[in-house]
């Protein structure tokens, strides 16, 4: 259930990890369904990012990107954790999140 990646190092290859992934969980064409993202804040100061792939038939797919311990959660349409995966790198942000 758990993984690790070395080859995500930036907030793009993020995004594009979490939206292959996502879709690939559904058999969803990744062309056809976009992936909606919303900042994470605890205590007023950003820590992550949220994830969404709005599927047919409300199939609702997410993840979220947990800054400080640098990991990744991914959740089925049934809201059920499916994959964890701990990011090698710290991310290359430039403005979105900051690393605690």
């Amino acid at each position: 259930m758990s993984e690790c990646l070395d080859e995500i190092r930036t907030l793009d290859e993020l995004r594009d990890f979490v939206h292959r992934t996502l879709c690939d969980k559904e058999n969803l064409l990744a062309e056809q369904f976009s992936l909606a993202e919303g900042e994470l804040s605890r205590r007023g100061r950003r820590c992550g990012l949220q994830f969404t792939v709005q599927g047919p038939r409300h199939v609702r797919l997410g993840a979220i990107w947990e800054s400080h311990h640098n990991q990744v959660y991914f959740y089925d349409a049934r809201g059920t954790r499916f994959l964890k995966v701990r990011l090698a790198r710290r991310l290359m942000t430039d403005t979105l999140v900051e690393a605690v």
